[in-house]
Parts: C-alpha cells; sequence; structure tokens
C-alpha cells in the first residue's frame, strides 16, 4: 500500500529584510536580516539565497548535525549584496564534513564563481573561498529545469536589475514560488526606452513576458514575493526592480497561488509599517473575492505543508 511522505515540507524564514540588514527595536517582529529561506523537503536541505539570515541558519544547523556531516543545496537568485554577504559568516562552509552545492546563473560580465569569490577577495575579507573547508560545488544554470534528489526545481529570469532568478521548488506536498527581487513587466518599458523600438512593441515584450511569469507561478502553493514599496512608494522607485503591494497582490491572484507571502522587506519600514501594508494587501484580496490568503513574512517563523498525494 502507498503511504504518505514520513515528515512534512517545512519552510524557515532566516531573513526577510530587503537592501541592508536593520536589526534594532523597530524591526523585531519581521526581523533585520537580509534574505535567506530554509526549505526542508524529500530528504532535501535547500536554501534560498545567502543574505545575512544565513550565519544564524548557520549555528542552527551545526547545533542541530553537531558531529554528523550536512549536505545541503544553495540556490542563489543573484549577485545583489544582500542576496550573497553572509555566505563569508555560514559556518559549515568552514567544516570539511560538509558538502554545499550552490546554483545559479552567470551575471552580467562575470561568472556565477567570480561573483560569489569577489566579497571574499583582498581588501575586503580576510579569508579567501578557496580556504573554505567544506567541499563545495559551485554549478552554473543553463537548464531552467532541474532535480534535486527528489525535489524538482524550475527557474525562470524576472525583471529585476541584472540578472536575476525566480525558483520555484515541486516536492510531495505541493510547490514553493521563491521571487525576493521581481518589478512587474509593465515597468520593464521604462529600462526599455533608450532603444529604438516602438512603444507598441515594447507594451507587447512587457505583455508576453508578464503572462509567462503567470504561467511559471500558476497554482503555486505558497509564492515567497517582493513587497517592498507602498503604492506611493513605488512611483518614486520605478525601475529599481521592486514590487508595490497591490501589484505583488494582483500577481499572486492572476496565477492563483494559495498563499502570498510578503517579503524582501523595505529596510525604512518599521513592523508597525508592515503590519499596515499587509492589511492593505488583505483588504485587496478579499477585495477580489478569491481564496488568497497574504501573509507577511517573519524572521524565525516556520510553515509547514503536509503531503498531499501518496508516495509509492
Amino acid at each position: 500500500m502507498p503511504s504518505v511522505s514520513e515528515s512534512p515540507v517545512r519552510i524557515k524564514f532566516w531573513g526577510t529584510r530587503g537592501s541592508i540588514a536593520v536589526p534594532g527595536p523597530g524591526t523585531l517582529r519581521y526581523g533585520g536580516n537580509t534574505a535567506c529561506v530554509e526549505l526542508r523537503a524529500d530528504g532535501e536541505i535547500i536554501v534560498l539565497d545567502a543574505g545575512s539570515g544565513i550565519r544564524p541558519l548557520g549555528i542552527a544547523l551545526q547545533k542541530e548535525f553537531q558531529s554528523r556531516p550536512i549536505k545541503l543545496s544553495l540556490l542563489i537568485t543573484h549577485a545583489h549584496w544582500d542576496h550573497i554577504q553572509g555566505l563569508p559568516f555560514f559556518k559549515p562552509a568552514y567544516d570539511s564534513n560538509n558538502e554545499i552545492r550552490i546554483f545559479g546563473f552567470d551575471g552580467t560580465g562575470a561568472t556565477l564563481r567570480d561573483i560569489l569569490a569577489e566579497p571574499m577577495r583582498a581588501p575586503f575579507f580576510p579569508i579567501t573561498m578557496r580556504e573554505l573547508s567544506a567541499r563545495m560545488m559551485i554549478n552554473k544554470l543553463s537548464d531552467m529545469k532541474f532535480s534535486l534528489g527528489k525535489v524538482q526545481v524550475h527557474a525562470a529570469l524576472v525583471n529585476h536589475p541584472g540578472v536575476c532568478a525566480g525558483y520555484r521548488i515541486f516536492t510531495s506536498a505541493g510547490s514553493v514560488a521563491f521571487l525576493p527581487d521581481y518589478e512587474p513587466y509593465e515597468f520593464f518599458l521604462h529600462a526599455l526606452r533608450g532603444n529604438r523600438l516602438s512603444s507598441e512593441q515594447r507594451k507587447e515584450i512587457a505583455t508576453d513576458e508578464q503572462a509567462g511569469l503567470v504561467r511559471f507561478l500558476h497554482g503555486s502553493d505558497i509564492l515567497i514575493l517582493d513587497g517592498q514599496y507602498t503604492d506611493e512608494e513605488h512611483k518614486n522607485h520605478i525601475g529599481w526592480g521592486h514590487s508595490s503591494i497591490s501589484s505583488a497582490v494582483s500577481l499572486a491572484l492572476e496565477a492563483e497561488i494559495q498563499t502570498l507571502m510578503l517579503f524582501h522587506h523595505d529596510p525604512h519600514h518599521d513592523d508597525e509599517k508592515v503590519d499596515a501594508m499587509l492589511e492593505s494587501a488583505r483588504k485587496l484580496a478579499a477585495r477580489s473575492g478569491k481564496p488568497l490568503k497574504v501573509e507577511a513574512a517573519q524572521e524565525g517563523a516556520e510553515i509547514l505543508l503536509e503531503a498531499k498525494v501518496a508516495v509509492a
């Protein structure tokens, strides 16, 4: 008789902030560390981005595994500092018993390996990446679909300055999508104004790209999505590569997401401000009449996904 997966899929937020870490009394509930999410699924430990939140994750993993080897996969969305700055402080990387597979795309004018090594070069850091003791395997992605054990991962390039990917991870308990940095493609036109495309051509490109993203996300159980700005703030930050609350909710509704997790909280927003933005997002979702649940990602919070289907 088939049985369900023995343990639920677990998501834990170790860093939810965007741009720069902002620890302090005003960010206690939603957290001050930059982007890092842990996903335990079907025997795999998958880490999404290596912002400053990866430092406390590393401490927790060492405490959990003690002398046992740690094997994990780290998916990097892009090379902006708030998504890689914690890697030099990730303690499991300094233990030769551990195996760390890093996946990501080459950047503009730089390889993934060079991108990860740069912050640890002199004069920025006293220890080079070559001195990390763990077995570090850097995998440059070219295919948009790959597997981590039994877990399938799909990638899509998104609208954000430079080369930036989003990931959708398919587990035995459902799928989780991670788009920490994203701006709606209607604002992609802002970056194309200097070329010779007509306004109609630019609009057609944006429409097609947005439709492709909706197809990529469609039906995800959980979408962890950039919700950095209020609608008013976004008007002054068009082309910066981040989403407003209304556009985040709109994308989730169009893609028929079950749960939207607002992420990449602005460093200028304290807990009360994030509370207000969450309330605004929930009102927009309720107004639609669709069953979309909206939450704001909190550092230290966990989400469990119970298996839906039997595993042979």
